[in-house]
């Protein structure tokens, strides 16, 4: 009986241990099980260079979101759509400009959002208008390498 007894204990113990595991490396992977609190909005860009699925999103430097997917315009065929997941709190004028920005000098690409002034705010699935693409760096050393800087 207290061998029975003992084994309820350790087995108990083990399964709360595995989900208190599970719960911590769902938070620090910022996991998310249920969809989440957010909306949806895209961006078309020219140049999407280096940008990538779960890439950050910011506004005045603060973390609001996060690009969902990016995939070529079925409509345009040379432009790149990137979808973008936003914190249901934070509320984006439909004056907005999304730019492609890199962290540091050869750090990650994320997208800045500059709101306008604009009474207008964006809801689920709009679009953003004003776009600016990311600077392709190999291009310009190159066209200075080459002469071609115009």
């Amino acid at each position: 009986m207290k061998m029975v007894k003992l084994e309820l204990m350790v087995g108990t113990f083990m399964l709360i241990g595995i989900l208190c595991l599970g719960y911590v490396s769902i938070k620090l992977g910022k996991v998310e099980l249920f969809g989440g609190d957010f909306y949806s909005v895209s961006a078309r860009f020219d140049s999407v260079s280096g940008l990538k699925p779960g890439a950050r999103v910011e506004v005045a430097g603060v973390e609001v979101g996060k690009v969902d997917r990016i995939a070529l315009d079925p409509k345009s065929g040379d432009q790149a759509l990137a979808y973008l997941k936003i914190n249901s709190g934070v509320k984006i004028t439909d004056d907005v400009i999304a730019s492609v920005r890199t962290s540091g000098i050869i750090g990650d690409k994320f997208i800045k959002l500059r709101p306008g002034g604009s009474d207008k705010m964006l809801k689920n699935n709009d679009m953003i208008r004003e776009t600016e693409s990311a600077i392709d760096i190999e291009e310009l050393v190159s066209k200075f390498i080459h002469g071609n800087v115009d």
